[in-house]
């Protein structure tokens, strides 16, 4: 199993940037499904977006062309950069993994496929 370690949160203003991080430590998976997800208070949880070892992104609606998801193999970091960042980004931030590269991408499922989390990263956005 791989260990999840995000950082990167914090608080900014409506407009602002933040790049969030996930460290992957433990194993490296040669071949893998990473994603981004959140989940405010009362929320359900909801995939952002979805990266595999073969460079295949996808991303939710919510965030397609304000969010880019990226990873550095040499790091064993994913990054999620967040641009124009909206009050309703607000949410604690999480990534995950599996060690495949078939079937990734963002949908209602894509959670439920991912076995490796980690405990998060709180995102706050001022209006």
């Amino acid at each position: 199993r791989v260990k999840l370690v995000e950082s990167g949160g914090g608080s900014v203003q409506a407009g602002g940037s933040l790049r969030l991080s996930c460290l992957a430590s433990g194993y490296t998976y040669t071949d893998y499904c990473m994603g981004w997800f959140r989940q405010a208070p009362g929320n359900e949880r909801e995939p952002l977006a979805a990266l595999n070892s073969r460079g295949y992104t996808t991303y939710a609606d919510s965030v397609r062309g304000r969010f880019t998801i990226s990873r550095d193999d040499a790091k064993n970091t994913l990054y999620l950069q967040m641009g124009s960042l909206k009050p309703e980004d607000t949410a604690m931030y999480f990534c995950a993994a599996d060690k495949r590269f078939l079937g990734c991408y963002v949908d209602d499922s894509l959670a439920g496929t991912l076995d490796d989390w980690g405990q998060g990263t709180q995102v706050t956005v001022s209006s």
